[in-house]
């Protein structure tokens, strides 16, 4: 009896790593889930194996009940492993999302299983102290209909796990068709920015060179710097905020030379702040051009504008002096603004308009 477990042992230990390797080493244009395919091969085993133990240890029999049930949470493995690896050879040829796929996998599963059992009737026969022949039909069809029971259910549990990976491969794609049309909204709305930002710098720099030629040098230092700052977040979806202050400095410096004292612009935001929060690239230039563009100011009555922090948000407030000639929007600043903050952050921006003044709050990501 030793000689038998021993022998026993051997062959089904065998048998599995043969399944096993093949799985392995088969060369796959897809990557199956196979350690979850194997995971639930070995969960049937242990249940199909206890509960025919417990079957079984209820009645008075002859049956060595131990190898018995060992021999049969094997033949289960075996059939899980023919299945997986029949699988991965499969997939070489074609998609384990498709009906090619799914029609070649059950004319050959079915097949091996029934194989399968038919070459562990033997031991059965033996374990169960019966004699062995092919010629007692009742068994064999026995042993043909426990292949296709078992291959079935293994093809059920093995399904799920195939449409769960097919679920998440989905969800995958989808999520990244979203970035890239999120990507790519924000690109063409932040290419919108720079050519309108260009064609009003350039139509003041004509301005000033007939008037003040130092102060349209100037300008260009300016300009140079915001264009080359600009140029650098290009394909940035979010900056740091010290960033995005030092380009609005850029910015502000080149609309005083234009407006003097008429343009009066307060940043007050600890460094704690702009070192550890951003925002979404160009945010603030476009709101302080949104201020310029529909307000009416003086150097005897300027236009203010504040930059401040309140809690998580950035607070960009500036007081109203509307301009009578209604001016006609581009979409360019505020508008944009919102789009490419929701695109990127999934909130929106907060916009408030009282009598005297008007504000929009940004809410601060965090590195």
């Amino acid at each position: 009896m030793k000689s038998f477990r021993t022998d026993f042992a051997r062959f089904v230990s065998k048998s599995i790593l043969t399944f096993y390797l093949l799985g392995i080493f088969t060369l796959m244009e897809e990557n199956l889930p196979v350690k979850r395919l194997n995971r639930l091969t070995w969960l049937l085993s242990v249940i199909i194996g206890i509960v025919f133990y417990l079957v079984i240890s209820h009645h008075d029999t002859d049956i060595h009940i131990y190898p018995y049930t060992l021999l049969t949470m094997s033949g289960i493995l075996m059939v899980g492993y023919a299945n997986v690896g029949i699988m991965l050879i499969l997939a070489t040829r074609c998609s384990f999302r498709s009906k090619k796929f799914s029609l070649y996998r059950r004319l050959l599963t079915y097949p091996a299983s029934v194989i399968i059992y038919l070459l562990l009737w033997p031991l059965f026969a033996y374990l169960a102290n019966d004699k062995w022949s092919f010629r007692d039909v009742g068994l064999f069809f026995a042993f043909v209909g426990s292949g296709i029971v078992i291959n079935t259910m293994m093809i059920i549990l093995h399904n799920s796990v195939l449409l769960y990976e097919d679920k998440l491969h989905s969800e995958l794609e989808l999520s990244r068709l979203k970035a890239a049309n999120a990507e790519a909204m924000n690109l063409v709305l932040k290419q919108q920015i720079q050519p309108h930002f260009l064609f009003n710098a350039l139509n003041t720099l004509k301005a000033l060179y007939h008037k003040d030629t130092q102060a349209a040098d100037t300008y260009i230092v300016h300009m140079a710097n915001f264009l080359r700052a600009s140029i650098f977040h290009h394909t940035s979806n979010i900056s740091k905020l010290e960033d995005e202050v030092k380009l609005l400095y850029d910015y502000l410096e080149m609309q005083r030379i234009r407006f003097g004292t008429a343009l009066d612009c307060t940043i007050t935001l600890p460094e704690e702040t702009l070192k550890n929060y951003c925002l979404p690239s160009f945010s603030l230039q476009p709101l302080l051009e949104n201020a310029i563009k529909h307000n009416n100011f003086t150097q005897e009555d300027p236009l203010k504008v504040t930059i401040s922090q309140k809690d998580d948000w950035l607070v960009i407030t500036n007081n109203i002096h509307k301009k009578k000639i209604k001016v006609a929007s581009t979409n360019y600043g505020l508008a944009n603004l919102a789009e490419r903050y929701r695109l990127w952050s999934g909130d929106e921006i907060m916009i408030r308009e009282e009598e005297n003044s008007f504000s929009v709050s940004i809410k601060l990501l965090k590195k």
